[in-house]
């Protein structure tokens, strides 16, 4: 076996954010040397890695030059250029997930393509090539409202997502290619965060329910383990390890999913890294989701995904009317009470809703902990100097 511990092994990283950040904890618990690249040289993991470098990384030639200093490639965040990792891989650079699975997940059209031709449950969906062609379309009586309008492109934490109950909510939204998606009438929004190594072994975290802020479209609330009937939690299941088999995926992939009135389980999205919905395990798991990420792509055996007691998960988002140096209120009330943990991912400057960073609370007792939960988030406020 390769040795990555304590080694001249170097493996890269493709975006230097939170989900890095808290990943270098895991790597620097295994001593294996890490080099990160970001275009922000203030970024959460900028002062924490054993290399930093400074990059675009939609810049062909910067993740091309990047990959060829490095023995393993991976990344934190999918807005990454695919042709330089498709050249890196030709060139025999390991990358995982695989380019050919980021190309189809980085485009949820090409996403949602995926899954209809691949037999996988999902919302019916009509995919544009433009806003124009979607408003044609809608003037033509082919789409009816309500939809849910996806931007195929860059969307993240609500952005790039919204309802569209009239032909005026489609103003000032982006140009480019989209999907109008049938909106589905739910109970729950789940996730199942699914790893699977090179040898083709898998394990799949147990399913975690998602609440939403209204407003914002970003969660609020990870509960594990998801308050569902125990014949739905396996369905879910079953349905992500069959998206994750189905892309032959290496790696850690989150699947978003609703499920509807009837107890159907529709795949909404995936995400090929390490997720929100996972955050609770570094305090709740018996195996964190960001070691796991490194087990499965250095094709190690992989850990436990079971829990060791239930555990809740609250974002930390900047309040909004605060922008600046951030400060966080009321942080010294909610440290005073037990299973509460905050996680701050070193972002300096606060703006509303950016994600700052989370809370995990930890209970024998999901409804205490729900309550906890809501105590913490009524408590501390993200605001600025």
């Amino acid at each position: 076996m390769k040795n990555y511990f304590s080694s001249n092994f170097k493996l890269g990283v493709l975006g230097g954010g939170q989900l890095g950040r808290m990943l270098l904890a895991e790597t620097q618990k295994f001593d294996i040397h890490t080099s990160i690249l970001d275009a922000d040289s203030n970024a959460p993991c900028a002062q924490i890695c054993n290399e930093f470098h400074q990059g675009d990384l939609l810049d062909y030639d910067t993740v091309y030059n990047f990959g060829k200093q490095v023995d393993l490639l991976t990344i934190e965040i999918e807005n990454v250029n695919i042709d330089a990792l498709d050249t890196l891989e030709a060139e025999g650079l390991t990358i995982y997930p695989k380019p050919k699975n980021l190309r189809t997940i980085q485009n949820k059209a090409h996403q949602k393509v995926f899954y209809h031709d691949k037999g996988i449950p999902t919302a019916d969906f009509s995919r544009f090539t433009s806003l124009e062609e979607l408003k044609h379309s809608i003037h033509n009586e082919a789409i009816s409202f309500p939809f849910v309008w996806k931007s195929a492109r860059f969307g993240y934490d609500g952005n790039g997502v919204k309802i569209v109950k009239s032909i005026h909510d489609l103003n000032n939204l982006p140009s480019g290619e989209c999907i109008a998606e049938k909106l589905v009438p739910f109970k729950n929004e789940l996730a199942v965060i699914v790893a699977r190594n090179a040898k083709g072994e898998t394990k799949t975290y147990p399913v975690v329910e998602m609440e939403f802020h209204p407003e914002a479209n970003q969660v609020e609330y990870v509960i594990c383990p998801a308050r569902i009937e125990a014949h739905v939690a396996q369905k879910a299941r079953e349905v992500a390890l069959k998206v994750a088999d189905t892309f032959g995926f290496v790696g850690l992939l989150a699947v978003e999913m609703f499920q509807t009135e009837d107890d159907q389980i529709l795949v909404n999205e995936v995400a090929p890294r390490t997720h929100n919905s996972g955050h609770y395990s570094i305090e709740a798991s018996y195996t964190n989701q960001f070691e796991q990420h490194l087990r499965s792509i250095l094709n190690l055996p992989l850990g436990n995904t079971d829990s060791k007691v239930t555990g809740i998960m609250v974002n930390l988002v900047g309040a909004e009317g605060y922008t600046g140096e951030v400060v966080y209120e009321n942080i010294e009330e909610i440290l005073k009470i037990n299973g509460v943990t905050p996680h701050i991912y070193g972002k300096r400057t606060t703006k509303p809703f950016r994600k700052m960073g989370h809370v995990t609370i930890v209970n024998e007792d999901i409804n205490e902990a729900r309550k906890i939960a809501q105590q913490v988030k009524e408590t501390i406020k993200v605001i600025a100097k």
